[in-house]
């Protein structure tokens, strides 16, 4: 399948989660349209490319491997992304990325994502945090945020004052998540040792 005749199947693709998983399912078994769906993905003026993320997180879901060898392609661009359909599922991929790079269980993405990767996917975790975006994407930053601060030390005490000041605006769900990320925080903050 060529990039224009995946670019001409992603009009099919709806929010439906069987339209979504049908086109993941092709590219599952298709790992080389991985490149040309990013390609689409960042495309970002065109709203095609809001489908084209869809699938990207769907396949990121089961496969996060395919992903790997266009890190540096998928971080370079996050930062212009700007639908809100497309940044939702790349703020979610960014959460599958630090869940496994942070895991404890050693695996291929802690030996493989550069320091300049993962400042990326910090810069634009924050981003969509403190920007004008939908509660999804700012909660899948807030769990992003918070395991890049156990490599960054600085990023805890940012993150801790911009929940603070926006928990008040924040929605329930805006609410929830900052909830539990601030309970992490000061759950940390109680075990360093003070000097």
């Amino acid at each position: 399948m060529t990039e224009k005749e995946l670019y001409r199947s992603l009009d099919y693709v709806n929010h439906s989660r069987e339209k979504r998983g049908e086109m993941a399912l092709l590219v599952t078994t298709n790992p080389q349209l991985v490149k040309p769906l990013l390609n689409i993905a960042f495309e970002i003026d065109d709203p095609i490319s809001n489908r084209a993320c869809w699938v990207l997180e769907f396949t990121a879901k089961e496969n996060l491997p395919f992903l790997y060898p266009h890190l540096d392609m998928f971080t370079a661009n996050l930062g212009r992304v700007h639908f809100e359909s497309a940044v939702r599922p790349l703020a979610k991929i960014c959460e599958f990325l630090t869940k496994t790079y942070f895991s404890r269980q050693k695996n291929e993405l802690q030996t493989i994502m550069t320091e300049t990767q993962l400042e990326r996917v910090t810069a634009a975790c924050f981003d969509w945090l403190i920007g004008e975006h939908k509660v999804a994407a700012k909660a899948y930053s807030m769990t992003s945020l918070w395991l890049l601060g156990q490599r960054y030390p600085w990023i805890h005490p940012e993150l801790k004052m911009t929940l603070e000041q926006n928990y008040p605006e924040g929605s329930a769900a805006y609410q929830a998540r900052a909830r539990e990320i601030l309970a992490k925080l000061k759950k940390l903050s109680a075990q360093k040792p003070s000097y």
